[in-house]
């Protein structure tokens, strides 16, 4: 089963120093029919103009992972962790029993844009953790990428949760072909461009859920980049 969410149909927030779209329910955008998918919780794509930012606020049992794809993102939290993302950086926060951090566009004359995902931990009650990795040292143009995986690895961070996430950015008419465990779940956002999924047209904003699959085939229609979330 292939289910596509369209980009068009996220809920939408404009605060003025901050543009949101939600891919499921978030905040005052409730739509009981997008609740997450499997433990993916939240995909909110987050334009935050300049000098922008959330203040400080707390956190508990969610699995927070931030991906920048352009401008600076400065992050500081309660256990005295302070960092700059930039596109290339992957950063995990696990806010087990409690956490509060903040987060700001470094930056006083570009926008910062970035999509910030939470997934449910697979145990309540574990001890905060914060960890940033930059992936760009194994970075290739058309292939799967591993940033996020349970343990972890050198340009992955760890999460408390049976996941692995992967990112690519495909070249216009470059193609990825994967097998599937059909007792796996997968989803597919799409950060940037257009692609064909299984024959299927997709463009920015559209997240794909993929169940009972074997196999999937990615072409870039124009130059793309994407995440790849396989769940239990």
């Amino acid at each position: 089963m292939i289910a596509v969410r369209p980009g068009s149909a996220r809920g939408h927030a404009n605060h003025g120093w901050l543009d949101s779209y939600h891919s499921f329910s978030f905040g005052s955008y409730f739509d009981p029919e997008n609740m997450g998918f499997r433990d993916l919780r939240v995909i909110n794509e987050d334009h935050i103009e300049p000098s922008g930012g959330f203040p400080t606020h707390p956190h508990n049992d969610m699995e927070i992972i931030t991906y920048v794809t352009e401008g600076s993102l400065e992050h500081k939290d309660s256990m005295g962790n302070g960092s700059v993302m930039t596109r290339g950086d992957i950063q995990r926060m696990s806010a087990g029993t409690g956490i509060a951090h903040s987060e700001f566009n470094h930056s006083s004359t570009e926008a910062v844009h970035l999509l910030q995902i939470w997934i449910l931990t697979e145990k309540n009650g574990i001890e905060p953790s914060y960890e940033q990795k930059n992936y760009t040292t194994s970075m290739q143009p058309d292939t799967l990428q591993l940033i996020a995986t349970r343990g972890g690895t050198e340009s992955a961070v760890h999460v408390n949760q049976d996941l692995k996430l992967y990112r690519a950015e495909l070249q216009s008419g470059k193609s990825i072909a994967i097998e599937l465990d059909d007792n796996r779940h997968y989803w597919i956002q799409l950060v940037s461009g257009e692609m064909s999924l299984n024959d299927r047209p997709l463009s920015h904003g559209d997240g794909v859920a993929i169940s009972k699959e074997s196999a999937l085939a990615m072409t870039a229609d124009s130059n793309c980049e994407f995440l790849l979330f396989d769940l239990r």
